[in-house]
């Protein structure tokens, strides 16, 4: 009986250890984010214009020394409001954050994220990029300017 288990146990251990085949299914394959680079420049041919300042009550936005303070309030924000779809490094629902200022001037992206029914409805780039993420709409959050404020504030530390 001893014998028969090893050699059981000797002819699994050499099976095992073979060479393993990797098997191709054949199908759809979905992935829920890809990864984009964040300084990538429009793709899909959205535009890269730093002078668009969007549609909304932001307007010749400059920013001086990052405000830590500020930047920790809009971390909790944008964890609570805009998470379910954006990240900052992975493209998903929406487009990655981190290097949004690479892209967009701080105005648009205010103007975004305070008013988005409108900036989707006018905005060239905005609608560009509503085509790029298959008619995903960026809902209209009701944050407060100062909530916005903290939430660019945030998304410059990315």
């Amino acid at each position: 009986m001893k014998k028969i288990l090893s050699i059981l146990a000797i002819g699994v251990l050499l099976t095992s250890c073979g060479e393993k085949k990797e098997e191709k299914k054949g199908g759809f394959d979905m992935q829920r984010t890809k990864t984009e680079d964040k300084a990538t420049s429009a793709s899909k041919g959205v535009p890269v214009d730093m002078d668009n300042e969007g549609i909304g009550p932001f307007k010749d936005i400059e920013f001086s020394d990052i405000d830590t303070d500020l930047a920790a309030a809009g971390e909790a924000k944008y964890s609570t409001v805009c998470t379910a779809c954006h990240m900052a490094e992975e493209r998903m629902i929406g487009p990655a954050l981190a290097g949004v200022y690479d892209r967009r001037n701080p105005a648009w992206v205010m103007n975004m994220i305070k008013n988005p029914t409108e900036m989707l409805k006018k905005d060239p780039i905005a609608k560009a990029l509503l085509e790029e993420y298959n008619n995903a709409i960026m809902l209209d959050s009701g944050l407060s300017e100062d909530d916005t404020r903290a939430i660019a504030e945030y998304l410059r530390t990315l």
